[in-house]
């Protein structure tokens, strides 16, 4: 059965109406086409919707059944369509971004503030990850879109540069090195390095800029904190991009840039091929971009 919610719509203004003429200019149509529609919609329904004299419209015992149901389907309908305007409008909805865990703690916070008092009504999620699971998260739906670096396989994704994210130097203020004026990455091959975990970004753009010749790690370690801690307690010296630096200012560490060629890690915002973002991802996606340039401020 094939009725549409015009049709409905023209019953119900006939069942309060009780006169065609007044139902057809509730309905902004002309009486003939008012008709047409019950007409059909009876026709549909294979009963007699209405009784009609000169005088009177009344329902008949089926007009009164599906008088309920037609108010309710139609009730239903606008609930569903304000739900719809509302996500449009970006009033309503969700969105669930997967970060790097160094742009989720420092770059992220004050746009994510931001975004949550211009649309409060917006559920946000972050989920901070290391690349893989980040990317993984995309690729199966489960996040709108990531902030992070690319991999070899970035298969169904598309990224969007975001930032070139450049590699500094921290030791403490007592080592060798924090002194010197200029600092390039091949002096640091004499001393212990402590490193985060292969699983991190961080660590394969530099694995790849040291190239097979690189030192193994004294230490390697799963969150910037540890790296912290120990290159505070003088148990190596580490690299790391500006984006995790505020881990390392301290009174007794020195940050310094590496001379020569800038070592960076490239960030993307991260987007499944051939899928629209939602409204309100969409919003983020586009405020996340507009504030690119001050990235590196974090």
């Amino acid at each position: 059965m094939n009725i549409s919610a015009r049709q409905l719509r023209a019953f119900v203004a006939l069942a309060d109406e009780k006169h065609f003429t007044r139902a057809a200019q509730r309905c902004h149509l002309t009486q003939p086409a008012f008709s047409a529609l019950i007409r059909a919609l009876e026709d549909t329904a294979g009963v007699r919707l209405f009784d009609r004299s000169t005088r009177h419209v009344e329902l008949t015992a089926e007009g009164r059944v599906l008088d309920a149901s037609a108010r309710r389907l139609l009730g239903d309908l606008e609930l569903a369509m304000e739900d719809l305007r509302d996500h449009a409008a970006r009033r309503r909805g969700r969105v669930t971004v997967a970060a790097l865990p160094s742009l989720a703690a420092g770059w992220l916070p004050g746009l994510l503030a931001r975004y949550h008092q211009d649309h409060p009504g917006i559920t946000l999620q972050l989920r901070d990850a290391l690349l893989d699971p980040c990317l993984d998260m995309v690729q199966s739906g489960a996040a709108d879109f990531a902030v992070a670096a690319r991999r070899a396989d970035m298969t169904d994704l598309d990224s969007e540069f975001l930032h070139a994210d450049r590699f500094f130097l921290v030791c403490r203020q007592d080592h060798p090195l924090a002194g010197r004026a200029q600092v390039r990455l091949r002096d640091l091959a004499r001393w212990p390095l402590i490193q985060l975990a292969r699983g991190s970004s961080v660590r394969r753009h530099l694995d790849e800029a040291l190239g097979a010749g690189g030192a193994a790690p004294l230490l390697e370690v799963e969150h910037l904190a540890t790296v912290t801690g120990l290159v505070c307690a003088g148990l190596g010296i580490s690299v790391v991009p500006a984006m995790t630096l505020f881990h390392f200012r301290r009174e007794e560490l020195v940050i310094k840039p590496l001379a020569g060629r800038p070592l960076t890690r490239p960030l993307y915002l991260v987007r499944r091929q051939g899928r629209t973002l939602s409204s309100a991802a969409q919003a983020l996606y586009d405020l996340l971009l507009e504030h690119r340039e001050r990235i590196g401020e974090a």
